[in-house]
């Protein structure tokens, strides 16, 4: 009896057509995830090769950035060095005019001597710093350019134009294409009109 049930129900299922169309989706499930397996296998692929290009970009960009630190450190390693080494010219420079303020020894040979002798050794150091691309920068009669000067000092001149340096306190230099240290100078302005200032005195006397 069993047996004759079982057949039977095998029957129904193999002439029901919503047996197969349960099969076909069934198929059809096993088809699209397939499908979706492989596609995301071409996304991991395509994940890769763009991580592979940018860890390349960075090697790259490593690479460059550490020729270039490179290429600074031999042209510029001796900078500190090089600023340091102008306190030299600075000395000399305030040694002669310690010596030409000196009355004892004015109009003396010996200070001509001693001079002459400093003087030489300024050149020295100067022709040393310009072969190795260290260079006084020319101010004077020149105008102020922020980049390279540093104003101290205004003179009245009505000679120059405002803003022309007429006066150099300390020399500048430039190590190749870059700033060692500012020239130290005295710019030029207008002189203050006089006819006001002696109004403005005969003013104030006469308030008083």
């Amino acid at each position: 009896m069993e047996k004759d049930q079982k057949i039977n129900a095998d029957k129904v299922n193999e002439n029901d057509p919503n047996t197969d169309e349960a099969v076909i989706d069934s198929e059809k499930d096993e088809n699209d995830n397939s499908k979706k397996v492989e596609k995301s296998a071409e996304e991991k692929i395509l994940e890769l090769e763009d991580k592979l290009a940018r860890t390349f970009a960075e090697m790259e960009n490593q690479r460059r950035r550490f020729e270039k630190e490179k290429e600074e450190a031999y042209e510029y390693g001796g900078y500190s060095f090089a600023k340091e080494a102008l306190n030299l010219i600075d000395n000399l420079e305030r040694s002669k005019q310690i010596l030409e303020n000196d009355i004892s020894l004015k109009n003396s040979d010996a200070l001509k001597k001693t001079l002459e002798h400093l003087e030489i050794i300024n050149k020295d150091l100067i022709s040393i710093f310009t072969k190795n691309n260290i260079k006084p920068i020319d101010c004077l009669n020149q105008k102020l350019d922020p980049n390279y000067h540093q104003a101290m000092i205004q003179i009245e001149d009505d000679q120059k134009e405002p803003g022309t340096i007429i006066q150099e306190i300390q020399k500048g230099f430039t190590i190749k294409d870059r700033l060692l240290r500012p020239s130290l100078v005295g710019v030029s302005k207008k002189p203050e009109p006089k006819v006001e200032k002696n109004t403005e005195n005969k003013e104030n006397l006469e308030k008083k």
